[in-house]
C-alpha cells in the first residue's frame, strides 16, 4: 500500500507543495491519455487509497471525491488522439503531466513523478519513482483521478460510438474492440498511429 514516506522525506528537505503526478491511458487504441497531479496536505489519511489499477471501479469513483476534497490542489489534463497521432504517446503523455501540474490551484515546488523517466519541460524539482503509484500516497492519488476522469470520458465516447463497446474496454485493444474495429473501420477518436496493424490484417 502506498504511503507519505516519499513526500515525508521531501517536506524534510524544505519542500512543501509536493505534487503526485501520473497518468491513464497510455495503451488505448482510442481516446486521449489523461494525466493528473494532486498535492496532499501532510499526514492525510484516505483509507484504501490504492494503486487504481488494483482497485474496482466503483471504489475508483468513491475515491475519486475524497481526494478532491481533502487535496490541497490538483489538476487534470487530457491531450487527445490527434496530437497523440502527431508527437508520439510518449510526448503526449509528458504534455498532459506539465499541463496537469500548471492547472494546481496552488503552485507545486516538486513533483514526484510514476515511472522511470521525466518531462523535460516542468519548471521545477522532480524525482521519477517506478511503481509510484503504489508507494507514493500523492501519486495514488492522482493515478486514481486520470483513470477516472478518463473512463468517464470513455462512457461518453461510448454514447457517441456505440458499435465499439467502449464502455466495456474504456479504448483498450480487447478482442471485441479489434473486431468492431475491422468490422466498423476507424472513428473519430481512434489513434491512427495505433490501429494500423489492425485495420491491415
Amino acid at each position: 500500500m502506498p504511503d507519505d514516506a516519499i513526500e515525508n522525506e521531501l517536506r524534510k528537505k524544505g519542500y512543501q507543495n509536493i505534487c503526485g503526478v501520473d497518468e491513464a491511458g497510455r495503451g488505448p487504441l482510442a481516446g486521449p491519455v489523461c494525466a493528473a497531479a494532486v498535492i496532499l496536505p501532510e499526514h492525510c489519511d484516505i483509507p484504501g487509497l490504492n494503486d487504481s489499477k488494483k482497485l474496482s471501479e466503483k471504489k475508483r469513483e468513491a475515491l475519486y471525491d475524497v481526494i478532491i476534497k481533502k487535496a490541497v490542489a490538483y489538476g487534470i489534463a487530457l491531450v487527445d488522439n490527434h496530437e497523440i497521432d502527431r508527437i508520439n504517446i510518449l510526448n503526449a503523455t509528458y504534455r498532459a503531466m506539465e499541463s496537469a501540474v500548471g492547472k494546481l490551484g496552488v503552485a507545486a515546488d516538486f513533483a514526484i513523478i510514476d515511472g522511470n523517466r521525466l518531462p523535460d519541460r516542468l519548471q521545477i524539482p522532480m524525482q521519477a519513482v517506478v511503481k509510484g503509484d503504489a508507494k507514493s500516497v500523492s501519486i495514488a492519488a492522482a493515478s486514481i483521478l486520470a483513470k477516472v476522469t478518463r473512463d468517464r470520458l470513455m462512457l461518453q465516447m461510448d454514447e457517441i460510438y456505440p458499435v465499439y463497446g467502449f464502455a466495456k474496454h474504456k479504448g483498450y485493444g480487447t478482442k471485441l474492440h479489434c473486431e468492431m474495429l475491422l468490422k466498423h473501420g476507424a472513428c473519430e477518436i481512434h489513434r491512427q498511429t495505433f490501429i494500423q496493424k489492425i485495420l491491415q490484417q
